[in-house]
């Protein structure tokens, strides 16, 4: 007791001491609440990052990207927003960074995560660990029946002239993102279940447009491909074409060659190798159980006053295709 009084009475620097011990705590709270603070923060940007390379890759994806692509996409927005960050902790974050894409055909989800590892304040004190995840949710385009892929092309999907087109509970769909991406002008007249698009429109509104959906989707995300896994047949040797304005063919591979008049198809498989397909005047163009593949610079011309009459086989592996172009071949379909 004795001892203890004089300690707190000595003017020798006990007090300096005694309040510097006291101290201690205050001071590792305070160091712990800047660790904390700094860690939320740097968190926060962890999660900003995640969200935003779920949201680029969302954008883009489709379902035939390999799980690298998927990764090295994410990692490119992940690594730009994560850029400010404190060097040792952008590159941790970015070597824990991963990216992977699960789902059907009706819906993707994108998961993505990362963590930090922020140096402490008090040093040779542990790190302070942060750990943040992402989810995104890809949902398609409506199922079309009429697709336009390019992702850019001024009306991809182009109405013109006097023509009537009728398709009823069907979807016309563009994924370019021009803003006219489906396109009706002149005096054509169009019906249709809806029209969704990745860019804008032009020409669809009443009464020259009738859409069941009211107006057209516009700025929605892209339609997958369908036919993305559709390997067309092998090329076999070149058929000839009957001479005449109306004829028979046979299925079979067309080369070079320029189809007019009144053509009727025989049930099967059309390999058109940069052949035109263009009934002209007052010609026609039917078949039934046919698909016709477009290959190289293969074209179909069909203009007013002109018939058309297909419908795809109901079975084989070309069920419900009747016209396929092939993805290298850019040649416009009018």
């Amino acid at each position: 007791m004795f001892a203890l009084r004089g300690f707190w009475s000595s003017e020798h620097g006990n007090f300096a001491m005694t309040t510097a011990v006291a101290m201690l705590p205050i001071m590792i709270g305070l160091a712990g609440a800047v660790d904390l603070i700094g860690t939320s923060h740097d968190a926060s940007q962890l999660q900003n990052s995640l969200d935003a390379a779920g949201l680029a890759i969302g954008t883009k994806f489709s379902p035939d990207m390999a799980a690298g692509d998927v990764q090295e996409l994410g990692l490119q927005f992940f690594a730009a927003n994560m850029s400010v960050a404190d060097q040792q902790e952008y590159l941790g974050s970015v070597s824990a960074f991963a990216a992977t894409a699960s789902g059907s055909p009706s819906a993707y989800f994108i998961s993505l995560s990362s963590s930090i590892s922020r140096p402490s304040f008090i040093s040779a004190s542990a790190p302070w660990q942060a750990s943040r995840s992402a989810s995104v949710k890809v949902k398609p385009g409506a199922q079309a029946c009429v697709l336009a892929l390019d992702p850019h092309a001024s009306a991809a999907v182009n109405l013109q002239g006097s023509t009537n087109v009728s398709m009823d509970n069907c979807v016309i769909a563009a994924n370019s993102d021009a803003s006219d991406s489906v396109n009706r002008g002149g005096s054509a007249l169009v019906s249709a279940g809806c029209v969704s698009t990745v860019g804008g429109t032009s020409g669809l509104l009443p009464p020259s447009a009738s859409l069941a959906c009211g107006t057209p989707h516009e700025h929605r995300y892209a339609s997958f491909d369908p036919l993305a896994d559709v390997v067309p047949p092998p090329y076999t040797l070149c058929l000839p074409v009957p001479n005449g304005k109306t004829y028979t063919l046979s299925p079979g591979t067309y080369c070079d060659k320029t189809l007019s008049g009144d053509i009727t198809l025989d049930p099967g498989v059309y390999i058109m190798r940069g052949t035109t397909i263009k009934p002209g005047g007052n010609g026609s163009l039917a078949g039934q159980g046919v698909t016709i593949f477009l290959m190289e610079s293969a074209e179909i011309y069909i203009n007013a006053n002109e018939k058309v009459n297909l419908s795809p086989p109901t079975s084989g592996p070309y069920a419900g295709i009747t016209i396929f172009q092939d993805h290298g071949n850019t040649s416009a379909l009018t």
